[in-house]
């Protein structure tokens, strides 16, 4: 089966609707450039144009994901970092992104997690018990510090 090749306009046109449906980094736009076998060239070009029409904007997909990932999947702060660096994003975004978190709701968020995880863990041992509960919340990205000062706060 031959793959559809595409103009430069229709490829942008292409990533536009891409672009528009929720914002992306620039590494997905030439991710998706790529798997539909456009020369490096033109990805340049569409890449540049979508910056220059506001359709990609680096500091935006930033801002949004971590609110997203923070407010849906109640990521920790260590966690988004991770995935943003994953994309390519640049560390005065990520700063800018992790402004979007709120301290109270963070430390809220935590709080209600944990507690949430307490009770679902049907460990005896006070030990194994911290342990599974830590381990949640790692996997999550949260800080270690706060983590430790939760469990010894509700494993008594």
């Amino acid at each position: 089966m031959e793959k559809k090749s595409y103009s430069i306009t229709e490829a942008k046109v292409k990533l536009q609707q891409f672009c528009a449906y929720q914002d992306r980094c620039h590494k997905e736009v030439v991710e998706k450039l790529q798997k539909i076998n456009m020369i490096p060239e033109a990805i340049d070009l569409i890449v540049t144009e979508l910056i220059q029409d506001n359709f990609l904007n680096e500091e935006r997909f930033a801002r949004s994901f971590a609110r997203g990932k923070f407010r849906i999947k109640k990521w920790g702060r260590l966690r988004i970092v991770r995935e943003l660096k994953f994309r390519n994003i640049s560390k005065y975004n990520i700063d800018a992104a992790l402004k979007e978190i709120e301290e109270a709701d963070y430390l809220n968020t935590l709080d209600e997690l944990a507690r949430k995880r307490a009770n679902a863990v049907k460990e005896t041992n006070p030990l194994k018990r911290k342990k599974k509960i830590a381990d949640y919340l790692f996997y999550r990205g949260w800080e270690s510090h706060l983590v430790y000062e939760k469990i010894n706060e509700l494993v008594k």
